[in-house]
């Protein structure tokens, strides 16, 4: 019932995310939200007398739109999830105006949390574009979920290149209604993301691409990243409004990557580099910066536990050992970490000894790396951490 509520605000003409909290607030919930009058809407902080008559009206014509919506939804086989769902992702939710409502192609899963945005020009150049697929791939084949808004360019490649890992996740964030997919060539990649993870947006469906979409959509991107990195953009690109939209609204940290002095593509990412945001050239620039995982993003693990490793794990690591280096650690980061060692062993000696499949074992080891207990040498070998 909430989630009826939720959409016909999200409907509402004339309020946006940060207006519908503050009726909700007013109000108590969304649903006596729904059914605001105008002496409560004219007590809300940014409406007034003059525009709290036009909402009230506004939320008796959305009511009448509710039920097709929903009609809608249901023929596309799509999810609508608002923020009172367990489903809504909880970086999204702390942003200061997080969408009303998501529609949601494919799935949002848990380990999304541990995401990273990657943006940039739509006419970048083939070195931006070779080097958002390379680290979407590198991100997605260590775990991470790749972030970024579907359009030409820099978004493309970072989409494709984290579908190349077998198990990598995308989301692709929409400036239009799922049913009017921009940019239209890439109908054929939004349906190979929504299989592998999720396309979404905040509009209602029938929206089309305005203008004034794109800095709404750069805003959710940025939300669902614990961090954004920036590939190629001029110095009116609407990836620093992302950037900035990170580093000043949702305190989440910057990357840019170092380009040519002679490409007005560089002039971005060395602003934002010249201005703070951390120099990216390697995967382990990108770890190192992101800093540790959300307290509730690493237990309990993200991934489910295959019975053959926790089989494994009860003889190769008795439950009352009182090493502290496996506090906090689920059963599979226990595996790993007991057949891990102070000097470094590669990917492929951790996959024979654990018998754990390879991008298990470098999800697993990016979770511990995060969370301090493993050191990472080079981009394919790991140490324990000595206690």
């Amino acid at each position: 019932m909430a989630l009826r509520h939720w959409l016909q605000l999200s409907l509402t003409e004339g309020i946006g995310p940060i207006l519908t909290r503050r009726i909700i607030d007013a109000a108590g919930d969304a649903e006596p939200a729904c059914n605001a009058g105008v002496d409560l809407l004219n007590n809300v902080e940014g409406i007034g007398l003059a525009k709290s008559r036009k909402i009230a009206e506004a939320l008796r014509a959305s009511a009448r739109e509710v039920d097709r919506e929903l009609d809608n939804v249901a023929a596309m086989a799509l999810t609508l999830i608002c923020p009172d769902d367990e489903a809504y992702p909880p970086l999204l939710k702390s942003i200061p105006d997080p969408p009303t409502v998501l529609y949601v192609k494919g799935g949002l899963e848990p380990r999304d949390l541990n995401a990273v945005g990657i943006v940039g020009s739509r006419r970048c150049s083939m070195y931006g574009r070779e080097q958002s697929e390379r680290f979407a791939a590198l991100l997605a084949g260590a775990g991470f979920t790749v972030i970024s808004g579907g359009a030409r360019g820099v978004d493309s490649a970072a989409h494709r290149g984290a579908l190349m890992p077998e198990n990598g996740r995308t989301i692709a964030v929409l400036g239009s209604g799922l049913d009017v997919p921009y940019p239209p060539e890439n109908v054929n990649l939004f349906e190979q993301i929504a299989a592998r993870g999720a396309v979404i947006s905040e509009f209602p469906l029938g929206t089309p691409p305005n203008k004034e979409n794109f800095p709404r959509r750069n805003r959710i991107v940025s939300g669902l990243s614990r961090g954004v990195l920036v590939v190629e953009a001029d110095e009116r690109s609407g990836a620093l409004i992302t950037a900035r939209q990170a580093c000043d609204d949702h305190g989440r940290p910057v990357f840019a990557m170092p380009g040519r002095v002679d490409n007005p593509l560089s002039a971005g990412p060395h602003k934002l580099i010249r201005d703070g945001a951390i120099l990216v050239s390697k995967l382990e620039d990108l770890l190192e910066g992101l800093g540790p995982l959300p307290a509730h993003a690493v237990e309990p693990s993200l991934f489910p536990e295959p019975a053959a490793a926790a089989s494994e794990l009860a003889e190769a690591q008795p439950q009352t050992r009182a090493d502290t280096i496996f506090e906090g650690a689920s059963e599979r980061q226990r595996l790993i970490l007991s057949n891990l060692e102070l000097d470094p062993i590669s990917v492929d000696v951790l996959v024979d000894r654990t018998a754990l499949p390879a991008h298990v074992v470098l999800q697993e080891l990016t979770f511990l790396t995060l969370k301090g207990q493993v050191r990472r040498i080079d981009g394919q070998s790991f140490a324990r951490r000595g206690r």
